[in-house]
Formats: C-alpha cells, sequence, structure tokens
C-alpha cells in the first residue's frame, strides 16, 4: 500500500509517505514556503495544506496521485463539537470543520489524478498516537498524547499491542487542556503561543517555582487517568510581558511554577497508565511532548525502563501518524521509523552547481569532517548542510549551526548570530560511546536531543558553553551507523582538541524555518556572522575567516 498522510488543520502543515508500511519520506511546508510553522493556527488557515511537501514526497518515491492507495488525513470532523459546548472561546471554529469537510476535494485539487474517495480521516490523538506507538524502535508499548486540543480532546492515553492495534483507555475533553494552559502563559509572559512554548522551558531555569502550590491547585490529576486545568489568573503572580520587553525575577518564577506542575502531572499520568497496562515501554507525542525537560523527569520517575519521544511531537509528526495508521489498518505491517532525516536532500554535482551559480569561491578539501573540525578547534561557527533534512524542529546533524563548547563565549555569540534571547540554551552533540563521561542523569542514547542530562561536575568547565544556568544540557548522542560523517567529524575535533562534544543549534535565524535547500543555506551565510559553510563535501569561507 501507498499511503500519503497530511496535516493541515491547525499548524506545522506537513506531509509523510509511507509505502507497503515503511517510512519512505516526511517533511515539514514551512521548510518550502520559509513561513515559521507554515501558517498562524487560526481558523481562517486551516484550508491551506502542505502541497509542495505533498508533490515532493510523491516525487521522491517517483510516484503520480493516482498512484496512492489511500491519503491519510490527521482531523475527524465527524468527532468535533461547537466551540461552546466544549468550554472555548473559538466563534470562527465552525469554518475548521467546514474546511475539513471539504478536505478530500481540496487535496484532490492540489494532487490532480487523486480520487477524493480514497482520503481518509485519522482522529487528531490517533495520530498523534501511530506517530509513536507504530513508529518506535520496538512493538507493544504505551502511549500518551498531549497537546493543546484535537477534535473534542486535548489528550490520549492507550497501549499497542504486539500487532499494532491500539487501545484507547482514556481520552481528556476540553476545555482542560495542559498544552492550551501552557499556550496561555507562553502568551502571558510575552512570547508567540502555539509557537514559543519552548522558551518558557527555558526561561524557568532562571526561576524559583514559587507559585507552585496556587498552580497545584488549578492543575491537577484525576484519579480516572485524565486531568483539570481550572482558569488561571497569571497576572496575579507576573505582570504581563509585552514582546521584546525585560523580563523579570517574576515572570522566572512564573514560567518554574507552571514547568514543574506539568512534570508532576505528567509523572502522575504516565504512573497511571503504567498500573492499568503493566506495560514497561512508554512512547509520547503532541506538542506536549517537546518539552525535553519534562521528558526526563517522566523517564526518571514514571516506573518504565523505556521511554521514546516522537522526533516531529508536534502536529507536523500528525501527518506520519496519520499514514502509519491507514497503513496498519489495511494491513501492511509497519516498521519504525529509520531516523528524523526524512526530507530532501541534494548530490554532490546539484550541490556544486549551486556554489558555482552564486559564483562563490570554494575548495573540495580531502574530508570535509576533518575540515569542519580543523575550523571549529580554531574557534571558527560552521553552518552545517549534509544528507537530508530533518523531520521535526530538531537540528539532529544535517542542518546545523556548529561552534567549540569550551569557549563560555560562543552562547552568547550563538544566540547574536541568530538574533534570539539570550536566555536560551544551545546543545551539544555527543559521540555515544563518550556520552556517559560527560553527562548523567538522562536516557542515553539520545539520538533526538528530547531529553536533558546533567553534566557531570568534571567537564562542565570544559565544555561552559553546552551548560544551561541550571547545570543541565540537552544532548544529542551520535553514534557510527546512524551518522557516520558527524561521527568522523567529531573525532577529528576530538583529537585536536580532547573534547567529545560539539555545540549544535538549528541552522535558522530568528523567526525563520530552519534551512533546508542549498539557496536557504546560502542565504543564511551571507545574512549571519557564520565563518565557514560545509555544504556537502564543499567548504565555503567567509572572506578573512581563515
Amino acid at each position: 500500500m501507498k499511503v500519503l498522510g497530511i496535516n493541515a488543520i491547525f499548524h506545522d502543515p506537513a506531509a509523510a509517505l509511507v509505502i507497503d508500511g515503511e517510512v519512505v519520506a516526511a517533511t515539514e511546508e514551512e521548510r518550502f514556503s520559509r513561513r515559521k510553522h507554515g501558517k498562524r493556527p487560526v481558523p481562517f488557515s486551516a484550508w491551506e495544506l502542505p502541497e509542495e511537501s505533498a508533490r515532493w514526497c510523491l516525487e521522491y518515491a517517483g510516484l503520480e496521485p493516482a498512484d496512492l492507495d489511500a491519503v491519510g488525513y490527521s482531523f475527524d470532523p465527524a468527532l468535533a463539537r461547537p466551540t461552546a459546548e466544549m468550554g472555548l472561546h473559538d466563534p470562527w471554529d465552525h469554518l475548521r470543520l467546514t474546511y475539513a469537510e471539504a478536505a478530500p476535494r481540496f487535496i484532490a485539487t492540489a494532487l490532480p489524478g487523486l480520487d477524493p474517495r480514497r482520503v481518509r480521516y485519522v482522529a487528531h490523538h490517533v495520530a498523534h498516537a501511530a506517530s509513536a506507538g507504530l513508529a518506535a524502535p520496538f512493538e507493544g508499548c504505551d502511549v500518551l498524547v498531549l497537546d493543546g486540543r484535537g477534535e473534542r480532546a486535548s489528550h490520549l492515553a492507550g497501549r499497542y499491542d504486539e500487532s499494532g492495534a491500539l487501545k484507547t483507555l482514556v481520552t481528556q475533553e476540553l476545555p482542560h487542556s495542559i498544552g492550551l494552559l501552557y499556550e496561555d502563559v507562553t502568551e502571558h509572559l510575552g512570547f508567540l503561543r502555539s509557537s514559543d512554548e519552548y522558551k518558557v522551558m527555558a526561561l524557568a531555569a532562571y526561576g524559583r517555582p514559587r507559585y507552585l502550590d496556587a498552580v497545584r491547585d488549578a492543575v491537577y490529576a484525576t484519579a480516572d487517568g485524565g486531568f483539570r486545568t481550572d482558569p488561571v489568573d497569571w497576572a496575579v503572580y507576573a505582570p504581563a510581558r509585552r514582546p521584546g520587553q525585560e523580563w523579570t525575577e517574576a515572570h522566572a518564577d512564573l514560567a518554574a511554577s507552571v514547568q514543574r506542575r506539568l512534570e508532576e502531572v505528567l509523572v502522575e499520568l504516565t504512573s497511571w497508565l503504567r498500573a492499568q497496562s503493566g506495560g514497561t515501554r512508554l512512547t509520547l507525542a503532541g506538542g506536549v511532548a517537546l518539552n525535553c525537560v519534562a521528558n526526563t523527569v517522566v523517564a526518571q520517575e514514571s516506573g518504565y525502563d523505556e521511554v521514546w519521544v516522537q522526533p516531529a511531537a508536534g502536529d507536523a509528526g500528525t501527518a506520519l501518524g496519520a499514514a502509519l495508521h491507514v497503513a496498519r489498518s489495511v494491513g501492511d505491517a509497519v516498521r519504525p521509523m529509520p531516523g528524523a532525516d526524512l526530507g530532501r536532500e541534494w548530490t554532490d554535482d546539484e550541490l556544486e552547481g549551486v556554489l558555482r551559480t552564486a559564483r562563490l569561491p570554494y575548495e573540495r578539501p580531502a574530508d570535509v569532517a576533518d575540515a569542519v573540525a580543523g575550523a571549529l578547534a580554531a574557534d571558527g561557527i560552521v553552518a552545517w548542510f549534509q544528507g537530508r533534512s530533518e523531520y521535526g524542529p530538531r537540528a539532529l546533524g544535517h542542518r546545523s549551526l556548529l561552534a567549540h563548547p569550551g569557549r563560555v563565549a560562543n552562547l552568547a555569540r550563538l544566540n547574536d548570530v541568530k538574533g534570539r534571547e539570550q536566555f536560551r540554551p544551545v546543545a551539544p552533540m555527543v559521540l555515544a560511546e563518550r556520552a556517559g563521561d560527560v553527562f548523567s542523569r538522562g536516557p542515553i542514547p539520545s539520538p533526538y536531543m528530547l531529553f536533558t542530562h546533567e553534566v557531570n561536575p568534571a567537564w562542565r568547565d570544559r565544555v561552559p558553553a553546552a551548560v544551561h544556568v541550571d547545570g543541565t544540557a540537552r544532548i544529542q548522542t551520535v553514534d557510527q551507523r546512524a551518522e557516520p560523517l558527524v561521527v568522523r567529524m567529531l573525532s577529528a575535533f576530538e583529537r585536536r582538541t580532547g573534547l567529545p562534544v560539539v555545540i549544535n543549534t538549528s541552522l535558522n535565524t530568528a523567526g525563520r524555518p530552519m534551512v533546508d535547500s542549498p539557496r536557504d543555506a546560502l542565504e543564511c551565510f551571507g545574512s549571519a556572522p557564520v565563518d565557514l559553510l560545509a555544504l556537502g563535501p564543499f567548504v565555503v569561507r567567509r572572506p578573512g575567516a581563515g
């Protein structure tokens, strides 16, 4: 079966392709349109489809729309209710339902030759669940989904058996939503809701949870596996912050209080799930699962032996989940996703053609990994563009900005390069076999940068740019089988510096999607103070950078 998955209804429109149960391609529309998150999550944008993403997935596999056996759409309008009945205030939400009901015709128009009758609705949280439970590297697991909202719920807890069948144990009906609550505090703290929630997580490390008791009164788990989120007047604890305004101790303390309560409730929910299922493996999806600090607490305190998080845990991942769910429902034996590098790639000849067209001086060193390691050891900032682009919000060694972790000034330097807030941390990538020497108190291996780890005291002064204010780091472990080129670069850097760690942050600037194409990479290199661009096997040096 050839199944295309589509996410479009809220935000992060994306497409994914599954053929005979194997994940072949997945990408997000923002990488083509160059609009962060693809669109804003308002009802008026619900009609916007990931047209370019879908076309690319088909092109990559050599398919035409008529070749598809099915299309999974990650929202089922038949499950929705009017927002007034759900306790939400969104008078235009009916437009979402109108667009969703017309989605088969919209998709067939965008992909000429597709029979609209092949489009199948997949419940939003089932699509999230499938993106984790069916994509994880093991059979049979529990699954927990938490996000802002779906059709009428904000949560799903269940179990996948060894055959890939989902048994839903509980869902939480709206208006109670941990995701929406976190969005509310994100907006109150002056950040963009449904976009900047990770900034609240970063800011929380600077504060003390002194409002925790008040948040506990409003946000709490229930005995049946669900939870309640009562309205909170955030201004009682910290004044509303305007975008760009300096944050205060009260803002950081509010962030810390909400973050801590999120962690506590997640432990309660996952402990309940484990008690019901008797399972030993947990998978997570939904936008809340991108909170790597909370994921680590769950891994440590829920009682599960293994915790696996979908790297595209937000709504983009529901495209993959919808495709996997439909494929499995028609009898295909679905297989785990092979990695997060599921997007576009270019041949060496194509990359060289782009450089020639741009009339840029470039070199082809004997080993680009060694050349980059030399530039990093000399304290250069490197734009690293290699292989297929990543699916999801994390740069995992394919579209990255790299820097020396031993220079404490490189944290502020990278935040300046990217044009973002100075309280934001950057993440280290580390050789998998050395990760336990440098980091502790977090799951290892950690290939998708979805957990935090403590930096061992002996290493904090050696890799200071990698250490967040609370002594932690969000690491990516890299092994030879999955990332041989990155391993070669890290090994060459360690030979020069004695450090098996390199700083890795996404290759983009503030407000822009991650670089995807060679043209994007050249534009970013031309506009940001980066010393070297590694474009496939080629390097471009900024004049005067050495």
